[in-house]
């Protein structure tokens, strides 16, 4: 551990290790703290650190449609039911995810704007970025992927009158955080009909179209478009999907799942790409009893877990919202009941859900000139809403900030954790005064139950350092 001459000073190593535990909302509050922690918490070392920790607790995310809006909650995976909400925004249409991003196609800033913008956002932090206008009116598909080489995000938007004959087909292209945003023409060899079923895996955007042969015979390909190169190739699929088939992340290769619900039996058949080159593919059929808990109609395959686990979710919230994990080789399905916010499960609404959802910094970053935190929200839950940065930091440049943390947690800390002293306790003090600061300028008087979970969170990550 790199140590320092003044006990009071911080190890940055151990401010690091603090941090990356927490969530990526936490983060941006605390960036506001000072100069020195924005310049930290910023810095490549830590948003790698942060990513690393953050996979290793992969989250269920749903987006819930509602009267107009997005709201976004997660809860932790696997099988647990707690539900946090984390942000909203108003929105209609559908909306692409990819790698902790969404894509939102009509978004409006204020719900009394006339105009929609086209917006790629962090549904965590709710920070989102307000994309240039398209040069053509595109208002068919849209796909976002991620260059894992450059490490850039792109957005495909094309429109659906290609498949019409003596229509014109267009595509564009949106390279994220690479300064001057501008569209760009990309050319695909082959005319489809896009749908809106995708998934990216590996640097690869897969999505369903429908080509027509020469006679005018319709048949389902899965289109692959590499994000680096930008270039089309398609995978002939007749005879085995359609067009409600799910694409699924089975463990690193593309999978295509059909869910069946029948009078007594659930029954999945998915088929998983062995050889690309050769388009070979595996098939696994999987058929367990119906659920006791929820009509099996009203459940939609959410995706495949990192370990293999394909997550059912329903399709609409309910006062008493299930999903399913089911083991494939153990033929075992396990429901588990989402508990939260109940003023939104309970109205009737469309859920999207997503599997492995790892948080993660990167964009915020890359984003940062053209980023906008969300405007001040409320909710149920009891996560702290965004702050007022300027405030936060004049309160920090006063001193009156560590001077209310160490008022409010010295006393528990040293009820709690006899053992910590010098460095330790600077250490808590300091990494809490942000939380402080979001405390009393939030209106959310149940902040306080959060910043406890802080600072305890603070103390055993001090204490666990300091026995090693």
């Amino acid at each position: 551990m790199n140590r320092v001459e003044n006990s009071d000073s911080i190890p940055t190593d151990l401010f690091l290790e603090i941090f990356s535990r927490l969530p990526a909302k936490s983060i941006g509050r605390f960036r506001c703290a000072s100069n020195q922690w924005r310049s930290m918490l910023h810095s490549p070392d830590f948003t790698d650190l942060f990513f690393t920790k953050s996979s290793a607790r992969p989250r269920l995310l749903f987006g819930v449609e509602q009267d107009g809006e997005y709201f976004f909650f997660s809860s932790p995976q696997p099988k647990s039911s707690s539900l946090d909400f984390h942000t909203k925004f108003v929105s209609e249409y559908s909306l692409s995810y990819c790698c902790g991003l969404i894509y939102l196609r009509n978004m409006w800033i204020q719900k009394e704007n006339k105009e929609a913008e086209r917006v790629i956002c962090n549904p965590i932090t709710g920070q989102y970025t307000i994309l240039p206008e398209l040069k053509a009116n595109l208002d068919g598909y849209s796909y976002l992927g991620f260059d894992p080489i450059d490490k850039q995000f792109k957005l495909l938007v094309m429109n659906t009158r290609g498949y019409i004959a003596n229509s014109d087909s267009v595509h564009q292209i949106l390279t994220l955080g690479s300064g001057n945003m501008k569209w760009r023409n990309v050319q695909c060899p082959f005319t489809h009909e896009p749908f809106h079923e995708r998934i990216y895996i590996n640097g690869v955007l897969y999505y369903l179209a429908q080509c027509f042969d020469v006679d005018g015979t319709s048949f389902y390909v899965i289109v692959c478009f590499d994000v680096r190169s930008e270039e089309f190739k398609f995978i002939d699929i007749r005879g085995f999907c359609y067009g409600a088939t799910k694409l699924v992340n089975y463990k690193g290769k593309l999978g295509a799942i059909n869910y069946y619900s029948g009078m007594r039996n659930l029954k999945l058949h998915m088929w998983v790409l062995e050889n690309v080159e050769k388009q070979e593919w595996l098939k696994f059929v999987y058929t367990f009893p119906d659920s006791e808990v929820v009509d099996s109609c009203d459940l939609c395959v959410a995706g495949v877990t990192a370990t293999g686990e394909i997550v059912l979710s329903m399709k609409f919230t309910s006062k008493h919202f299930y999903v399913f994990y089911f083991n494939p080789e153990r033929n075992t399905l396990q429901p588990v009941q989402i508990h939260g916010n109940n003023q939104v499960l309970e109205k009737k609404s469309r859920v999207f859900a997503f599997v492995d959802h790892v948080e993660d910094l990167k964009f915020d970053i890359m984003c940062a000139a053209t980023s906008i935190s969300p405007p001040e929200q409320t909710s149920t839950s009891t996560s702290i809403v965004h702050q007022n940065e300027k405030a936060i930091t004049e309160e920090v440049a006063n001193g009156s900030l560590y001077k209310e943390a160490d008022k409010v947690i010295s006393g528990r800390l040293f009820r709690g954790s006899g053992c910590l002293k010098g460095t330790a306790i600077t250490a808590v003090v300091v990494a809490a005064a942000g939380a402080v600061a979001a405390v009393f300028l939030s209106s959310n008087p149940e902040a306080t139950t959060e910043l406890i979970n802080l600072v305890d969170s603070y103390a055993n990550v001090i204490i666990t350092t300091l026995k090693n």
